[in-house]
């Protein structure tokens, strides 16, 4: 029926691809082998050409997991909380080892298959390994979810961690909160997770032990900037690319341009405009060819 349906959908142009998940139906094993089947009759029997996500489940064995990145295109398996003591108190059937473990068997399969243009070698999940972290739902502090985040990435060579505002649905169990996690923390955090990947930040420079959530009020990026104030001003002519991309409102995208461009002559304000570059974020904390912030300790600066 899941077959029919998604090449229904699919050749009315309803749809791009198939999310696949499940809850546990008999065991394990069993609930991943009815996973496994679908895709595989979606990708030998019909010839299906769109996306796949198939969810696998935690505990299953390395075979099954190993046949599921053979036919979907991403494979994710859901850590659920930063810590196993959250799990306890929410979900005690899942074990953070277990989860791990099947993380550890989808890492270890795209390794071997290398996903290399062998003639004959089929690719193994192309579109890599995600988990999902659910926010809000217990006292679990930022700092804690971004190393916990940190974790799955060095350990398991994650595509990707997806973070889920907390929503409470009615009757829920006591122990839940009655409110829903505000969104805007959730995209907090997937600027913070960004910050650690692509712009040279440690999880440990978001944070600081006395606030260990990231501020609401300010991106992770102008919070740390905010702190660090001795940091800057940062000349934009002569400085680092480690530098630049430290600076409040410089995207990747922007840095590298700015190091282009500076070759050839040296950036003004006016410059950072054309860039698109936010310069009420932005002129506070660098210096230019025609302009230079005023003190960086006014007591105002974080209003301004």
């Amino acid at each position: 029926e899941v077959v029919d349906l998604t090449l229904e959908f699919y050749r009315r142009n309803y749809i791009e691809g198939l999310f696949l998940s499940s809850g546990i139906i008999q065991s394990v094993d069993y609930t991943m082998e009815q996973l496994v089947e679908v895709a595989r009759q979606l990708r030998v029997d019909h010839k299906f050409c769109g996306y796949i996500h198939l969810k696998g489940a935690p505990g299953a064995s390395r075979e099954l997991l190993v046949e599921a990145g053979k036919y979907a295109d991403r494979v994710s398996v859901n850590i659920e909380m930063s810590s196993q003591k959250d799990l306890d108190r929410l979900a005690p059937a899942k074990q953070h080892q277990q989860i791990e473990q099947s993380m550890s068997h989808i890492r270890n399969a795209a390794l071997e298959f290398g996903n290399g243009p062998t003639p004959g070698q089929p690719r193994f999940a192309p579109a890599g390994q995600t988990t999902q972290m659910v926010i809000g739902a217990t006292p679990a502090s930022d700092t804690e979810i971004l190393a916990k985040a940190s974790d799955l990435y060095r350990n398991h060579k994650l595509r990707r961690v997806y973070f889920s505002a907390f929503c409470p649905i009615p009757d829920a169990a006591p122990e839940l909160p009655s409110k829903p996690a505000p969104l805007i923390r959730e995209h907090r955090l997937y600027q913070a997770d960004w910050l650690t990947r692509f712009y040279g930040f440690d999880v440990k420079e978001l944070t600081t032990p006395e606030e260990q959530d990231l501020p609401l009020n300010h991106d992770p990026k102008l919070a740390w900037a905010l702190r660090n104030r001795e940091f800057f001003p940062i000349d934009i002519n002569q400085a680092s690319r480690e530098a630049l991309l430290r600076i409040p409102g410089f995207g990747l995208r922007a840095v590298d341009r700015i190091l282009r461009i500076r070759k050839y002559h040296r950036l003004r304000e006016s410059d950072l405009a054309k860039l698109h570059i936010p310069l009420n974020r932005t002129r506070h904390f660098v210096v230019t060819a025609d302009s230079r912030p005023p003190l960086l300790d006014a007591e105002t600066l974080t209003d301004r």
